[in-house]
């Protein structure tokens, strides 16, 4: 097992399988982009393939998350995930994207073995969307999550993050649409993972502030920590049910204690948390011919020294220097 000093066990792993992306979200990179990581620093399909398959043959993961930068950039991912698919030990298998190209990916990455998705959307207004990622592809991530929709990758989840000034009003209005097709909400804190590092906390939309703003249309109830379990996001009934809305609050509510999760990055990195500013290198020991047991030895070694909480709210707290896009979601 993957286990920490603290008795979390890390079953749910996050792959990020490029750190590029065709968006230039205000909240993650800037408009000119980032330098992107060389050809040869990415892990190929087949070392990727190997570290799923010894995560969850050797050391307990159940669950797969494919991440970026943006995952659909990947080539080759249809195939990827009908080779995971086909592990002795079959995990659920998810992925998060921005939702430009899912339209004409849905099907196939269903008949691979996805089991679901999470796109990214932040706003209903094709001109707001422009402005918070630089882009004029709104229309492309709706019709992208009807594709998914379509595809019976459910539940199909739409994350959104508000920003001041530009989508902070919609959290109703975003809510609504997403009971009326059929996609479960959930709100993300903006958080310290910006390539400006320009997040600041005082200026933030909170939990208390999206919940606030909900709750003058709709009447949430609590699903309590049972249902919860380890996942990441509180949820609410919406109107008594069945439809739910969920708030991550990484900030103002982390749920560290109960976290189990970990984390490769694009290069080969094990990270112990979003916010952690240590990694472990699995590409070299892949590459210089560890054996299998070798490669879990170091996997187990970096979980097991995985901190109690990420620390945002520790005054000597300093943002990773990787942003999201380099991490994986």
């Amino acid at each position: 097992m993957l286990l920490d000093t603290y008795g979390r066990v890390a079953t749910d792993l996050r792959v990020s399988l490029t750190d590029r992306c065709n968006l230039r979200c205000t909240y993650c990179m800037p408009e000119e982009g980032l330098q992107w990581l060389a050809k040869p620093d990415l892990l190929t399909d087949d070392e990727i393939v190997r570290l799923i398959r010894i995560a969850v043959t050797e050391l307990g993961v159940t669950q797969v998350r494919f991440t970026g930068g943006e995952p659909l950039l990947r080539p080759g991912l249809v195939s990827l995930v009908e080779r995971c698919a086909a592990l002795d030990k079959r995990p659920r298998m998810s992925l998060t994207t921005n939702g430009i190209g899912l339209e004409r990916t849905a099907a196939a990455l269903r008949d691979a073995g996805l089991d679901r998705v999470n796109v990214s959307l932040d706003t209903l207004d094709p001109e707001v969307f422009q402005r918070l990622t630089r882009r004029k592809r709104h229309e492309d991530v709706l019709r992208g999550l009807v594709a998914a929709r379509a595809a019976g990758l459910a539940p199909v989840k739409v994350n959104t993050v508000l920003m001041p000034g530009l989508n902070d009003t919609e959290a109703p209005d975003l809510l609504a649409w997403a009971v009326e097709n059929g996609y479960e909400l959930r709100f993300i804190e903006q958080m310290p993972l910006d390539a400006q590092h320009g997040w600041q906390r005082d200026t933030m939309i909170t939990a208390g502030d999206i919940l606030e703003s909900l709750r003058t249309r709709f009447t949430l109830t609590p699903e309590g920590e049972q249902q919860r379990g380890a996942a990441p996001a509180e949820r609410w009934l919406v109107d008594g049910g069945p439809h739910r809305v969920g708030v991550i609050a990484s900030v103002t509510r982390p749920f560290c204690r109960a976290c189990d999760r970990t984390r490769l990055t694009a290069d080969g990195q094990v990270r112990t948390c979003l916010f952690a500013r240590e990694e472990s290198d699995l590409r070299g020991a892949l590459r210089s011919g560890a054996e299998d047991a070798e490669i879990a030895r170091l996997w187990k070694a970096a979980m097991w020294g995985k901190k109690a909480g990420a620390g945002i709210d520790d005054p000597a707290f300093v943002q990773p220097d990787r942003p999201m896009s380099a991490i994986g979601g």
